[in-house]
């Protein structure tokens, strides 16, 4: 899913490995996250944890109502460098976590109502200092739309959000919002199905609340997303139950907006072809050993398709530091550049240093001026200084 053509990029302008995002493409995608807010009513706010590239933060506050997180770090990330509203939630909070949020986020949710009931006085003594401050919980409508377990958060077991029948509703004094998030990389369905569960199981309390975040995993600006399904669909949910409502997207800000170039350093052999890159599925790309996730790269195929197949290796001593493997037309070369397409999102925010490998450098390209800012470069002293 790539919305722009890089192959308009002269790749030896870029440093080896390096992301590069197209700001044209990003603006695209957050414009009709905007035109789906103005025209359902609700408010989208940027899910850091897909795609925290903060040069992009005045451009999204241009279009979003703001940003989400999934801890501190990320909402402090979110007020400091994007504006607009903060929420944030995460599994659990430490004391420091609550006593700095406090201070700037907006929404804060809770995982469990254990959680609140910890947090609540202070939370409710820092509201009347900061009247715009909102607590929610995370609920669980036990209904899966995942095809991955390890990305389902209703699956058997989850630990995130509170299932009905852990739901103290003695305690909902001060909570004013429930949030829910099912969905991954997913269409309208999946969502439409879901929210049907969580007016089946939660819709006794939603006449108590301001507010429900659909939480994110929303591809409304990917091909064929049925946009006026959703716009209607939170039309309908904010009259029925007289609440705001909040989406999450995070992988929507930049589905289609950036590639991931790399450069073969070796070719070998055992039993097929091998190539070494300057990347890493590790430590770059971990979703492809995670999901597991096979990223396409421009101008080659499935194995075996064209005339010359390589299984492509990080450069790590991991055994298992293999992201697939691929065929090209021609041979490859050692030098040759290679690009990972659709790599904006679920990327950067995941890069590890794993073995002192250099993280790719960030750059930021406009195709249609052709203007190309190298905006981080990293070296040894990003390795070691997150050491000790």
């Amino acid at each position: 899913m790539q919305f722009t053509d890089f192959g308009k990029l002269d790749l030896s302008r870029l440093p080896s490995p390096c992301f590069v995002v197209d700001e044209v493409a990003v603006e695209r995608n957050l414009r009709i996250l905007s035109d789906v807010a103005e025209a359902s009513g609700a408010k989208i706010l940027g899910a850091l944890k897909a795609f925290s590239m903060w040069s992009f933060g005045n451009m999204t506050h241009q279009y979003l109502s703001g940003t989400c997180a999934s801890g501190l770090h990320e909402a402090k990330l979110g007020h400091e460098e994007y504006g607009g509203e903060v929420h944030v939630f995460a599994a659990a909070f430490s004391q420091a976590d609550i006593d700095e949020l406090l201070t700037f986020a907006h929404h804060i949710v809770f995982n469990s109502c254990g959680q609140w009931l910890r947090f609540r006085e202070q939370c409710l003594a820092a509201k009347k200092q900061r009247p715009e401050l909102q607590f929610g919980l995370r609920i669980n409508p036990e209904h899966s739309e995942g095809t991955v377990p390890i990305y389902d958060p209703c699956a058997p077991g989850s630990r995130l959000g509170i299932t009905l029948s852990q739901l103290d509703e003695s305690v909902l004094d001060g909570i004013t919002g429930l949030h829910f998030h099912t969905l991954c990389e997913q269409g309208f369905e999946p969502l439409s199905r879901t929210v049907a569960a969580v007016e089946k199981n939660f819709g006794h309390l939603l006449s108590q609340m301001d507010w429900v975040n659909f939480g994110g995993g929303h591809h409304i600006t990917a091909d064929g997303y049925n946009i006026n399904g959703l716009v209607e669909m939170v039309q309908v949910f904010r009259q029925r139950h007289n609440v705001e409502v909040y989406m999450e997207p995070g992988e929507a800000m930049a589905i289609g907006t950036g590639v991931l170039s790399c450069e073969v350093l070796d070719i070998t052999w055992n039993q097929i072809n091998q190539a070494i890159l300057d990347t890493s599925a590790t430590c770059h790309m971990p979703d492809t050993l995670e999901m597991p996730y096979r990223p396409d790269i421009t101008g080659a195929a499935e194995a075996e398709k064209l005339s010359h197949t390589y299984r492509l290796g990080g450069l790590t001593c991991l055994a298992g530091d293999v992201i697939g493997d691929y065929s090209f037309a021609k041979p490859l070369e050692i030098g040759q550049r290679l690009v990972f397409e659709d790599m904006g999102h679920y990327t950067m925010v995941k890069t590890t240093t794993f073995n002192g490998t250099k993280l790719p450098a960030i750059a930021i390209w406009n195709s249609e001026t052709d203007a190309l800012c190298v905006v981080k470069e990293f070296g040894y002293a990003d390795f070691k200084h997150r050491l000790s």
